[in-house]
């Protein structure tokens, strides 16, 4: 018994025990700094509601010291071969992997995610994609061209890394969206200055334990903390900044590209989403409800690619109901650190009163209940799945991005139908296509304005394929070779011969 850890009467590693009492330091240049000045933010506990512990709110001193690692460390990165390169960012998936429990208890702790998924799927995938990623380190090509210009030249084109890189992540996914911002510009030859969610920045904060024990030279990778508005502001409008990387809502997003366009950074944007999923008569009905479970009802519905509005041809729509009901009957709330727990808490008591006024709007917009919206007593901050029928695109739980459990279904009569119903929204980040008839998925999949298009199953990821929205979701692209181009610039060299 005396080699067992507890917390809050479950039992954790020993490493995120110990790690829970450390004092919270920002991670820059290779180190754990603190200076009792700094003004600090609580951490709280989106389960049991208590103060777990405390962050530092960085300030502009600390951005300009990061900044200045960031420069040097991209010095250090890039003196090293690419093989070199490809090994650590190989060690650092490794060391992920041995810290996977670990990893998941804190993440679970500080964001309220359910361990089971978030293991498998946060931190296992953070570790597949910074493999993937270390591939691409021996792999940035240039390419000779063959000019017309008169006389005698040799002429080529050079990839180069585009420099430091501002990444700001959001607090749905902290360990796996900072592996989005971290591993691809690492891969180009870029350094990075990560300012995670000051809600969940405990796991970024533990990761660079991970960084240090795998060799990453100082500077490569820093880690801020604080609050948006004062921290990430100053952070990616920073003159040094060549590249500024977020992940978050579409209202904050449009004022970071605004600031970094104001500064001439590249930017990548990967906003908001409303995401439909569109199910023909042939659909497999049980493998669709089954989907639920991973798409809007996964992490409490907080998914920017969640299949939160579902068009359903009439012949079925009845039976797609009944069978969602069924499968929600399935989801367990609970403790985040449960392993039986399929759904925890949201995220905050704000995050919470922003869902339920949708299902309060939603019921009085005359939307049918079927099942849900009901709270769970066993933590103020559970939201019990939700489903609403007879909905309509004019009603704002149909319209705009929830960021819960909150599912909408409609019917539509015809494939034209189904295709403007989906396309009438300003987000386009996904869409997934529910047919046996692939003639018809293909058809469909041309027409709907989305980034990502899944048939016969709704959220699958990989680091080879490119995540990123259309319209009002967003510029640009993660993951896979696409997103390693952002961190690239092309340097034109001519030699008289």
């Amino acid at each position: 018994m005396g080699d067992e850890y507890f917390y809050e009467g479950y039992q954790v590693t020993k490493e995120t025990f110990e790690f829970l009492k450390e004092e919270k330091r920002l991670f820059i240049n290779g180190e754990n700094l603190v200076t009792s000045e700094r003004a600090s933010i609580e951490v709280e506990d989106p389960f049991t509601g208590k103060v777990i512990d405390k962050i530092i709110e960085a300030n502009t001193d600390d951005i300009q010291f990061a900044m200045n690692a960031a420069k040097d460390g991209m010095k250090r990165w890039n003196a090293l071969t690419p093989r070199d390169r490809e090994q650590i960012m190989h060690k650092v998936a490794a060391l992920i992997r041995e810290n996977l429990q670990t990893l998941a208890e804190i993440e679970c702790i500080d964001s309220g995610k359910a361990i089971s998924g978030c293991r498998d799927v946060d931190i296992n995938g953070a570790a597949n994609t910074w493999e993937y990623f270390a591939g691409w380190a021996t792999k940035i090509e240039g390419s000779v061209r063959k000019t017309s210009m008169p006389g005698d030249y040799f002429t080529y084109v050079e990839k180069v890394p585009v420099g430091v890189v501002a990444a700001i992540v959001p607090w749905n996914w902290p360990f796996a969206m900072a592996t989005w911002k971290l591993a691809a510009p690492l891969a180009a030859g870029c350094s990075v200055v990560l300012k995670p969610s000051e809600m969940t920045s405990l796991s970024m904060l533990y990761f660079g334990k991970i960084c240090k024990q795998a060799g990453v030279p100082n500077g490569v990778i820093n880690v801020v903390t604080g609050y948006g508005k004062t921290v990430g502001e100053t952070l990616i409008s920073h003159p040094d900044v060549a590249k500024v990387s977020f992940t978050g809502s579409t209202p904050v997003g449009s004022n970071v590209g605004s600031i970094a366009s104001s500064n001439i950074s590249h930017v990548t944007l990967e906003l908001g989403g409303k995401s439909p999923m569109i199910a023909f008569g042939d659909a497999d009905i049980n493998k669709l409800a089954s989907d639920t479970l991973n798409s809007v009802f996964f992490n409490a519905g907080q998914v920017c690619s969640a299949g939160s509005r579902l068009y359903v041809e009439r012949e079925i729509y009845r039976d797609v109901i009944e069978a969602i009901k069924t499968v929600m009957d399935t989801i367990k709330l609970g403790a985040p650190l449960d392993e039986s727990t399929t759904m925890g808490p949201v995220i905050s008591s704000k995050q919470k009163q922003r869902i339920i006024g949708y299902i309060e709007d939603g019921l009085s917009s005359g939307a049918k209940l079927e099942k849900g919206a009901q709270e769970s007593s066993n933590s103020s901050l559970f939201v019990r799945p939700t489903l609403f029928s007879e909905t309509n695109n004019q009603m704002s739980i149909v319209r705009e991005e929830i960021f819960g459990p909150v599912l909408v279904v409609q019917a539509f009569e015809t494939e034209e139908e189904a295709i403007s119903l989906a396309n009438d929204n300003e987000y386009g980040l996904a869409a997934s296509i529910w047919t046996k008839d692939m003639s018809r998925a293909l058809r469909v999949s041309r027409q709907v304005e989305a980034g990502s298009i899944w048939v016969n199953v709704h959220d699958p990821g990989d680091p080879s394929m490119p995540f990123g929205g259309f319209k009002q979701s967003g510029i640009g692209k993660d993951l896979g070779s696409e997103q390693l181009n952002h961190y690239l610039e092309s340097k034109s060299v001519w030699l008289t011969i």
